[in-house]
C-alpha cells in the first residue's frame, strides 16, 4: 500500500462568521522555534481591517443586546469547544512558543479554564461596577455598566493562545465586539480559535481574526471612526505611541499595559480588562414623594 499524501491545513481569516482569504491575496510563512516552516497564514490589508470593523458593528446590536447569562452560556459553550479540540491547541501552542508538550498543554488549559472563569462573570459585573447612588433629593439614582462597542485588540506577541485568550474574552464577555490582530509571528493558534467561535454559539462578526503585520493592520484600526476601544497588548513602545495618537482623533479607549507584552497572563486576571470597555450610564427617577411630609402616590 502506497503512503498518503497528508492533507495541509489551509488557514483564512475570521471575519463575519465566515473564512475568507486576504483580499489581497498575500500569504506569508509561519515558522517554529527553529526556523522550521509551519504553514502560509494570510497577510492581511487595511481593507481586510475595515471589514472586520463592518462586521464587528454590524454584530453589536445583537450581541449587546443579550442577555448576560445568555451571553455567559456562549462563553461556556467555548470552552466547551476547546476541550474537545485541545490536542489540535497542545500541538500548535508546542509550535508557535517552542514549548515541550506537558507546557504546551498547561497553557491550553488555562486558557480553556479563563473562558469558563470569564463565563461566570458575564452576569455578574453589572453588580460589581454599578447599584444605586445615594442622592440629595427624592430620586432613585441607578448606575450601570454598557458595552463601549467596537473593540480593536492586538493579540500579545510571545503568548499567542492564554495571551489571546485572555484579551478576546473580557472584551466580548461584557458585551462588546472585537476585531483582533494575531500575534504576528504565532498566528495559527488565533486563527484555529476562529474554527472553534464559528462552530460555538458566538453569532458571526462579534470576534473577528485577522492575522499579518502587526503595525500595517493596526494603524487604519486606530485610526478607525467607528472603532470605539483599542487594546494595544500587542503593540511595542514605538507603535503603541503612535497608535495612541491616531486613536485620540476620535477619543477612543485605549488599554495600554505597562510593561508593554511583558504581562504575567499565567496571573489570576482580575475585573480589569471588562472594565477597561465598559461605559457607565446613570438614571434618575422620582421617588414618589411628595413634599416635606413624605408622603408619596
Amino acid at each position: 500500500m502506497s503512503e498518503r499524501l497528508s492533507v495541509l491545513k489551509t488557514y483564512k481569516l475570521y471575519v463575519g462568521g465566515k473564512f475568507p482569504r486576504s483580499e489581497s491575496g498575500r500569504v506569508y510563512e509561519v515558522s517554529d522555534s527553529k526556523n522550521n516552516w509551519l504553514a502560509n497564514a494570510p497577510l492581511s490589508s487595511r481593507k481586510d481591517a475595515r471589514d472586520a470593523v463592518v462586521a464587528a458593528r454590524k454584530a453589536f446590536g445583537g450581541w449587546s443586546g443579550a442577555t448576560a447569562y445568555n451571553r455567559g452560556q456562549v462563553l461556556y459553550r467555548v470552552a466547551e469547544m476547546l476541550e474537545g479540540r485541545r490536542d489540535q491547541y497542545v500541538a500548535e501552542v508546542a509550535g508557535a512558543e517552542g514549548l515541550s508538550k506537558p507546557k504546551a498543554a498547561a497553557q491550553v488549559d488555562a486558557a480553556i479554564d479563563r473562558w469558563v472563569w470569564y463565563a461566570g462573570w458575564t452576569d455578574k459585573i453589572a453588580q460589581v461596577v454599578g447599584g444605586g447612588n445615594p442622592v440629595a433629593g427624592p430620586f432613585f439614582n441607578l448606575s450601570t455598566p454598557e458595552p463601549t462597542g467596537v473593540v480593536a485588540i492586538l493579540a500579545p506577541q510571545k503568548s499567542s493562545f492564554l495571551g489571546l485568550v485572555s484579551v478576546i474574552a473580557p472584551v466580548i464577555a461584557t458585551g462588546n465586539t472585537a476585531v483582533v490582530v494575531a500575534s504576528e509571528k504565532s498566528p495559527l493558534p488565533a486563527l484555529s480559535l476562529g474554527e472553534v467561535l464559528a462552530t460555538s454559539d458566538l453569532p458571526g462578526g462579534v470576534v473577528n481574526i485577522l492575522s499579518g503585520r502587526t503595525a500595517e493592520i493596526a494603524a487604519p484600526l486606530a485610526a478607525h471612526q467607528d472603532v470605539n476601544a483599542i487594546d494595544l497588548a500587542g503593540a511595542d513602545e514605538t507603535l503603541a505611541k503612535e497608535l495612541e495618537i491616531a486613536a485620540a482623533d476620535n477619543l477612543k479607549r485605549v488599554l495600554r499595559p505597562q510593561p508593554v507584552d511583558n504581562a504575567d497572563w499565567s496571573a489570576t486576571p482580575g475585573t480589569d480588562r471588562m472594565t477597561a470597555f465598559l461605559e457607565t450610564k446613570t438614571v434618575w427617577h422620582p421617588t414618589g414623594a411628595l413634599g416635606a411630609s413624605g408622603s408619596s402616590y
